[in-house]
């Protein structure tokens, strides 16, 4: 899939990499308003799907140029500079992909400043730069989709440490009466396993989404995980707002605000949300939020080269 636009000679052009899933998003602009191009590729094999980013990057620079490449990808992976593994997919499920070196396949061609992180992190650090966590320094950015992920920003950064904020993967007790099994093969009741898009698929035992009322019971056990999880954020990281996100939110937006009635009834009075406005709220940037994350990477890494 491809959407071109005819930028203007002076324009900053950014390449970005979102590495998904299911699919992986190459996007060249200079923000939310100038996206002068936008590939899809399907996440297949790390050698078919990484020349086929590669391919683009190389279709990009023979054009134009870009100034800098941002990559989001898919956890976990190592963040840390100074590791031997940095730039690696760790232990994913994702069949072949662990110990992948995503950032030497994707940046040694290129002679630009570049910024990893994860996916999340840049869709976080994204909404801060454009959208809803515009002036904030703490802020979370929590996708619900093929998995569940949270962007973490404290005090302007994203979180860092022995890995990534792998919030998805919080273990929470079951909402009482359900006996779902958890989908993760890692834990038996972490929110992923319990609440992602696959887990609703589960829980729906062959019914079909589109037809799934918004007062029906299935959405009751995926509500109480995430807001469980919501718990943990703010008692840990008390980020000023939450933006939430991904497949399964965009398509049932009335969940907001039942899960932020979910997080407020848990915390019970004890930690002071704000009360004149949503605490939780859609990202501004939409499904662009993940796909713009990687360009604020991008820029990031072209600023901090130059300072």
């Amino acid at each position: 899939m491809s959407e071109r636009a005819v930028p203007p000679s002076d324009i900053r052009r950014y390449g970005g990499i979102e590495l998904g899933g299911t699919k992986c998003i190459c996007t060249l602009a200079s923000g939310p308003n100038e996206i002068l191009d936008q590939r899809t590729i399907p996440t297949r094999s790390p050698e078919e799907t990484l020349s086929a980013i590669v391919m683009v990057l190389q279709d990009w620079h023979d054009g134009e140029g870009f100034e800098a490449l941002g990559i989001g990808a898919f956890g976990p992976i190592d963040i840390d500079p100074i590791s031997p593994s940095y730039g690696h997919v760790l232990s994913t499920p994702k069949p072949g992909w662990s110990g992948t070196d995503l950032v030497s396949a994707l940046t040694r061609s290129f002679d630009v400043p570049w910024g990893f992180d994860t996916d999340v992190n840049g869709a976080a650090m994204a909404e801060i730069r454009w959208g809803s966590g515009q002036g904030l320094r703490d802020f979370a950015y929590v996708t619900v989709g093929t998995g569940i992920g949270v962007g973490l920003v404290v005090h302007g950064f994203p979180t860092r440490g022995i890995g990534h904020s792998e919030a998805g993967h919080i273990r929470v007790p079951l909402m009482a009466g359900d006996d779902f099994s958890s989908l993760c093969p890692y834990h038996d009741d972490c929110v992923e396993g319990l609440a992602s898009g696959p887990a609703l698929i589960a829980r729906l035992q062959g019914r079909s989404l589109e037809h799934i009322a918004r007062d029906d019971p299935v959405w009751n056990p995926i509500i109480d995980s995430l807001a469980k999880m919501l718990h943990a954020l703010v008692c840990t990281a008390g980020p000023v707002r939450i933006a939430m996100g991904g497949g399964v939110l965009a398509h049932q937006p009335h969940l907001l605000e039942r899960i932020e009635g979910a997080l407020r009834g848990s915390l019970n009075g004890y930690m002071a949300l704000p009360m004149d406005e949503p605490y939780i709220v859609a990202p501004v940037l939409g499904n662009q939020a993940g796909p713009l994350g990687t360009i604020a990477l991008a820029i990031a890494a072209q600023e901090k080269a130059f300072t």
